[in-house]
């Protein structure tokens, strides 16, 4: 299902095209596809090129996947269960240059993820991030170590019928995308200055 975004400029259709559904084909991810997305991840920028993210990746034929899900919020189970691979993207807290704090990891870290996210989406597989898991059952789980932060859940996989959907979830796969328009947080010299050159 495509759901393009009605964009007030003029951008990438990768961009305007990208959405995180709920409903996906109950199918894997190829292996060739997933390194495809996470090369994609590998090549963004990050401060000093630490590259500070990790991925954890559980495809639905893993004998884990059950064990991933169960990281999940109950909410998110519902419709993730029918995801190619959940993946559990973690930073690292900690320049692994100098061991000082990296403020900067979750920054970067979102920035691979989008790369992921705009890969996938020109190969027609679709990326939906959730915060609704649990830290603490990722890490007992799959061995995440301390200094290394996890931060979102991702269902990735083939988009799927949104009719086969539980019933609460598919007004909202069907409903309009909406974003902010650009005044509301674009400013310009100072905080809460709407900038003159954008159009609502």
């Amino acid at each position: 299902m495509k759901k393009r975004a009605e964009t007030a400029h003029p951008v990438l259709d990768v961009i305007a095209e990208r959405w995180s559904p709920r409903a996906f084909d109950p199918r894997p991810v190829e292996p060739e596809a997933l390194r495809s997305l996470f090369e994609a991840a590998r090549w963004a920028a990050s401060c000093f090129n630490e590259q500070p993210w990790a991925y954890v990746v559980v495809g639905r034929e893993d004998a884990r996947f059950e064990e991933a899900l169960g990281c999940l919020a109950e909410r998110n189970r519902l419709w993730a269960t029918n995801a190619g691979a959940l993946v559990f993207a973690c930073a690292r807290e900690r320049f692994e240059r100098n061991d000082k704090l990296n403020r900067w990891a979750s920054y970067d870290l979102g920035q691979a993820t989008a790369h992921l996210a705009l890969q996938a989406q020109s190969m027609g597989i679709a990326v939906h991030p959730m915060g609704g898991f649990s830290t603490e059952r990722v890490r007992e789980a799959f061995g995440v170590p301390e200094g290394a932060d996890p931060i979102a859940a991702i269902a990735i996989g083939y988009p799927g019928d949104p009719d086969a959907l539980p019933e609460e979830f598919r007004e909202s796969e069907t409903a309009q995308r909406k974003r902010r328009p650009q005044p509301e947080f674009v400013f310009e010299s100072a905080w809460g200055r709407p900038a003159t050159w954008p159009c609502p």
